[in-house]
Formats: C-alpha cells, sequence, structure tokens
C-alpha cells in the first residue's frame, strides 16, 4: 500500500480534526472543508466528557423498557416524533433489534475493547502539544435520590466487567457527595464517586486543536460544503464544493457526522445514520462545581466550564436540521433544578442544540469504503468526545499503510 501525501478531510469536527492530527503525524498534508467552521455541530455544546466508564452501547435495554407512550412525548428525555419519516423507522427498527440485552451484552464486549484504547490515544494528542483544557476528573460524580437508581448503573458496571472492561468506582452518601460539591442539594441521598475518567472543555480544546492541526500546516476550509465525490481512479480523487473550485488529493475522510450518509452512500455505505439531537445551556451556581457530575435517572450530564456549568441532555430522534425545540430545554430544567441548590434556572446561557450521529447498532463507521480512496469517519452517538482521538488514530494508521488496529473490523462501514 502505497501512502497518500495528501487527503482531504471534510468535516471539521473532533473526529475530522483528530483524523487530520494523527494523518500529520505520519507526514501526510491535509486539507480540512467543513460546511460552517471548526466544531459547528455537535462537537461545540456537548458534555466534554472522556469517560470510558459511561462509554456504553447505545442500544441498550431501558430505553423501549419506558413504552411507546413515553417516546413520543415532548418532555421525555428520549423523543421519537410522531411523525416519523420511513429512515427513522428503519433506524428505530435496527436500534430495537441492537437494545436487547444479548445484543447490549455483546457490543459491551467491543465497546469494552474500545475503552482500552481511548484514553491512551488522548495522551498521545497531549504528548504531542494538544492539552489545553483537559482535566482529570478526580473523581467523576453520580447523584442519585435512592440506592434503588443507583443500583442500576452499578449494575451496569458489572456488566462491562463481564464484557472484559474495568470501572474503578465507590459508593458514597449524598453527604458525601456534597463534601465534593457543595451546590448539590439534599434531595440527592446516594452517590458513586469514579475513577480514572476526564473532560474537556470543548470550545477551548476544538480551537486548541484546530491552532495544532494548521501550526502543523493544514488548510482548513470554513464555509465549504462538499456537494459531492468523484473517484479519479489512480488520479485521486475530487471533492467538489458549492460555489468553489474542485478540491483535488490522493484520498478523502468523509466525517460530516449526521450528514456522513449523503456523501458516503454512494461508496457502498448502507448504515442509516441517524441524528440524536442533544440540548445543552450553562448556568452559574453560587458555587460553580469542579467536578462533572451525571444524575442518570434524569439522564442530565453537567459540566464545569470554568465559570459556568454546562448541563445538558435528551436524545430527540429528529431531523438534523429542524429548529432548535425550547421544551427539551425546559425538560432538562425541570429534571435537573430539584437535584442542585440556589441555581437561577432562568439565567440561562449558550442555549445549544445538535445533532449526534448514531447507528442502528451502536458502533461507529470507522474504515475504508468500496473505493481503496475513500474512507468514513462517524456514527459515534453520544461518545465523538471520548472516541475522537481513537478514532483519528486508527484510521490514519489504516490511510497510511500501518497495523491494522483489531476495532476497525467492528467499525467496518460497510457492514
Amino acid at each position: 500500500m502505497t501512502q497518500p501525501a495528501k487527503v482531504t478531510i471534510i468535516g471539521a469536527g473532533i473526529v475530522g480534526l483528530c483524523t487530520a492530527w494523527f494523518l500529520q503525524e505520519r507526514g501526510v498534508e491535509v486539507t480540512v472543508l467543513d460546511r460552517s467552521g471548526v466544531a459547528a455541530g455537535a462537537s461545540l455544546g456537548n458534555a466534554g466528557w472522556v469517560a470510558p466508564a459511561l462509554t456504553l452501547p447505545l442500544p441498550e435495554p431501558s430505553i423501549f423498557k419506558v413504552g411507546i407512550k413515553a417516546v413520543i412525548d415532548p418532555t421525555s428525555p428520549v423523543y421519537v416524533p410522531v411523525a416519523a419519516n420511513s429512515t427513522l423507522l428503519r433506524f428505530l427498527a435496527g436500534f430495537a433489534r441492537h437494545s436487547t440485552p444479548k445484543m447490549w451484552r455483546r457490543n459491551m464486549v467491543t465497546f469494552a475493547e474500545i475503552n482500552k484504547w481511548s484514553l491512551e490515544s488522548f495522551d498521545r494528542m497531549e504528548d504531542g502539544g494538544v492539552s489545553a483544557a483537559l482535566k482529570h476528573a478526580e473523581p467523576f460524580l453520580a447523584a442519585f435520590t435512592s440506592d434503588a437508581d443507583r443500583q442500576i448503573i452499578t449494575h451496569e458496571f458489572d456488566e462491562v466487567a463481564a464484557g472484559g472492561g474495568h470501572v474503578s468506582f465507590e459508593k458514597i452518601t449524598g453527604d458525601e457527595l456534597r463534601e465534593f460539591e457543595p451546590s448539590v442539594s439534599k434531595i440527592v441521598t446516594h452517590g458513586l464517586r469514579v475513577d480514572g475518567q476526564r473532560f474537556i472543555n470543548p470550545p477551548s480544546f476544538m480551537q486548541v486543536l484546530a491552532a495544532s492541526v494548521r501550526a502543523r500546516g493544514a488548510t482548513i476550509v470554513e464555509g465549504a460544503k462538499a456537494t459531492g465525490i468523484r473517484d479519479l481512479g489512480a488520479a485521486g480523487v475530487a471533492v467538489d464544493v458549492e460555489g468553489q473550485s474542485a478540491v483535488l488529493s490522493n484520498e478523502v475522510v468523509i466525517a460530516t457526522g449526521t450528514w456522513l450518509g449523503d456523501l458516503a452512500r454512494q461508496f457502498g455505505v448502507r448504515q442509516v445514520v441517524q441524528s440524536g439531537r442533544g440540548y445543552s445551556f450553562s448556568v452559574k451556581p453560587p458555587v460553580i462545581p469542579t467536578h462533572p457530575i451525571y444524575l442518570p435517572a434524569q439522564r442530565v450530564a453537567c459540566t464545569p466550564l470554568g465559570d459556568r456549568l454546562r448541563v445538558g441532555g435528551m436524545m430527540e430522534f429528529r431531523s438534523a436540521d429542524a429548529p432548535a425545540d425550547s421544551r427539551r430545554i425546559q425538560t432538562i430544567v425541570n429534571a435537573a433544578s430539584p437535584m442542585f441548590d440556589g441555581v437561577d434556572w432562568d439565567a440561562r446561557e449558550e442555549e445549544w442544540v445538535g445533532s449526534r450521529p448514531c447507528t442502528p447498532d451502536g458502533l461507529p463507521l470507522v474504515g475504508g469504503t468500496r473505493s481503496p480512496r475513500v474512507h468514513v469517519a462517524g456514527g459515534h452517538g453520544m461518545w465523538g468526545v471520548t472516541l475522537g482521538p481513537l478514532t483519528g488514530r486508527i484510521l490514519a494508521d489504516s490511510i497510511t499503510g500501518g497495523e491494522k488496529h483489531p476495532l476497525l473490523e467492528a467499525f467496518d462501514p460497510l457492514r
């Protein structure tokens, strides 16, 4: 296999930029195209968790235990619109097939392998200078209002261990949790401290990553909407860009998140990539937390970003381009507000919606297509931040003729 001299990457989110960074490590010249700009999609407003302990298969048995009535309720943390189109229905059918206990356990074996490599991949980037806003949680916290709720997640940790993984955690009381985070309310009676997890400030991290990629010689073209890819055989590939000249290179990586299928389908990628939209906002409690706090029963993630707390959640299976729905923000507020004291929830800032690219089986699409010159990197669901560096690393190895990583088989875009 001949190493390509030039690679075009379509998408300037964390997956696309991590792929660019690792390709540069191998001496490849990179051009990155994005229809909007750096971190314009799900890479901007997410929780920023680098948390292998919670990186689990998204299709899981409890999703549909709540029943159809609940998932079509606009106030549900998992929402499916009644007027679902054929693509969404196909995605939901596949998602349901992979949400059985048997399928979840099978996928958990793959995720245990994923989690062995994810932090190491971040370490490689940190050693290379991409270290801003990457913090150790010391510890990561989870808050509950009952022991029954806590048992649900500790059972998941037991399943992680059964699949070959490991989670270091300790049960603590609500009062012990408040010693770490005084803003947590008295309604919280049970907690967990989870060791070995990290988190980032997503906007800061993405800007540092983009600056690193540019400093190594890459061109990042913002406002460049790719409309098509032409495989030119031995001459390479051409990426057609709306209103601009085509971009020529030896090979191309499609890392466009929810829109991955638009460009990849012609190269044999048939898996549905469905928008699973998440919402977030920031508030400023009187005492700003310094640890990530997970509210599993409420499906809410809270991340300290310096002078504010980012609060996020929801899984809204809806068109990526649909307008934001204020009811989703209110659902998160209603779920999180009893768990904290002294927060002015009406003084919200940075309200955001972004589309996580979800696959029916919960596994990413990473690797080659029917064309040896076209590769894809997407479908990471809720785990784009955690898996971005790992994806970039193993895909760069594959493109440049390095050792094939064992995870590439599970991530095969043609499966």
